[in-house]
């Protein structure tokens, strides 16, 4: 019998690892308007710590300079405008 050291083997496939969206020198501000934007979704909501793929401290971060930019008018709460096609 020739048994081989790993019979349920998986095929290794090469994935092409995404970057994160925040460098290590990005300063997270209320004002850097380009960067904010990013983490919010077409209604107005402030995207997962999942789908920004952000560390916890990051989300924090964002999350208040976004309340932030909100509070001092540079960023609607709510995006409610809905286009009609004609």
């Amino acid at each position: 019998m020739n048994k081989s050291k790993r019979p349920f083997t998986k095929s290794k496939r090469s994935f092409r690892r995404r970057l994160p969206p925040i460098q290590s020198g990005d300063r997270i501000d209320y004002r850097n308007m380009s960067s904010i934007s990013r983490f919010i979704s077409e209604q107005g909501k402030i995207l997962s710590r999942r789908v920004n793929r952000v560390t916890l401290k990051q989300q924090r971060l964002i999350t208040i300079a976004i309340k932030q930019a909100r509070i001092l008018s540079l960023l609607p709460f709510l995006n409610n405008q809905k286009q009609f096609e004609r």
